[in-house]
């Protein structure tokens, strides 16, 4: 492979097989390494060791990558779980095991307990899902003390007042008490308790805004791109991909365009609000990305390219 350091010989055959794989994705991508990086969400460093096969791949570095090639997850899972057993039989060089380097990365990589392959239909890369705990029964609350009845204060009056007050005194009763002689005045309900404000949600690690704040924002320096991104709507303009990109997390979608040409632009619009973004230079990223939107779902957003010989497409609603 031009470009490519050599691989060890003494590679396991299904690392070696699995590394050289990869590389010959990211060359059929057009992506340069760094590009790849920024759109999974896992570091230059780390992607270099990967490709040369020095550490084993994150589960969730290859499920990125997948989605960002268009490969089919099913097929590049089989062949991440053989090399993973290839560096179990060599001795993985962080010492530890195929399972641990799995939970490490899950626990790591901010994806708020999604599967890596963001719904796809993968069945071998599952993040595992924990059922929460039932919650604990909440005691009743205690019923109200009976009212206190006032017969014997109103007697006590009656008989040192004289008659006029006895009758007034009954009176009272008949208003007061009612048959039974409770004053239903007594007993005042409580006033209605002030609802508490909902406690503002915290964001992941790395992520630096959501909704309205991440509009206008570069998508990847807030933190809301790789495995927190999914792709909601993509069309093809002969090579060009265009992409509609939704984080949940931060509430906003973004345009992306890919395989394309100097000159040629993507805009993503929703509520009558559109960003921009246009492929300046030729060079090995051949792909751009538009600021962020506040949406609440992606599918509220459309993406559109629009190329240097003024052809026009644009993803369906």
């Amino acid at each position: 492979m031009p470009g490519w350091k050599a691989l060890s010989d003494e590679l396991d055959p299904d690392v070696r097989a699995f590394a050289e794989r990869l590389r010959r994705l990211i060359d059929r991508s057009g992506l340069g390494v760094t590009a790849v990086a920024e759109r999974t969400g896992h570091d230059r460093a780390t992607w270099d060791a990967c490709l040369d096969a020095r550490r084993p791949v994150p589960r969730s570095a290859v499920a990125a990558l997948a989605e960002v090639t268009g490969t089919d997850p099913g097929d590049l899972a089989a062949e991440w779980e053989r090399a993973e057993r290839g560096w179990s039989r060599r001795g993985r060089p962080d010492g530890g095991t195929a399972d641990a380097d799995a939970d490490a990365d899950v626990d790591g990589d901010g994806a708020d307990g999604a599967d890596d392959f963001d719904g796809l239909d993968d069945r071998t890369m599952q993040i595992r899902r924990f059922a929460a705990p039932d919650p604990a029964p909440v005691a009743s609350p205690p019923p109200h003390p009976p009212a206190a009845r006032r017969r014997p204060l109103l007697l006590y009056a009656a008989g040192t007042l004289g008659a006029l007050l006895v009758v007034t005194a009954a009176l009272l009763l008949v208003d007061l008490g009612g048959a039974d002689g409770t004053d239903d005045r007594a007993v005042t309900p409580p006033p209605p308790t002030t609802p508490t404000a909902a406690p503002s949600v915290s964001l992941p690690a790395g992520v630096k805004c959501a909704g309205s704040g991440c509009t206008g924002r570069d998508p990847e320096a807030m933190g809301c791109g790789g495995p927190l991104a999914t792709t909601v709507a993509r069309t093809r303009v002969g090579a060009v991909q265009v992409e509609v990109r939704h984080s949940a997390t931060c509430a906003a979608a973004w345009a992306r365009i890919s395989g394309a040409a100097p000159g040629d632009a993507v805009t993503v619009s929703a509520g009558g609000a559109t960003r921009r973004a246009e492929v300046v230079s030729a060079g090995a990223d051949t792909d751009a990305y538009t600021p962020m939107l506040a949406v609440a779902a992606g599918a509220d957003a459309t993406a559109c390219a629009t190329l240097a010989d003024g052809t026009e497409h644009c993803t369906a609603n």
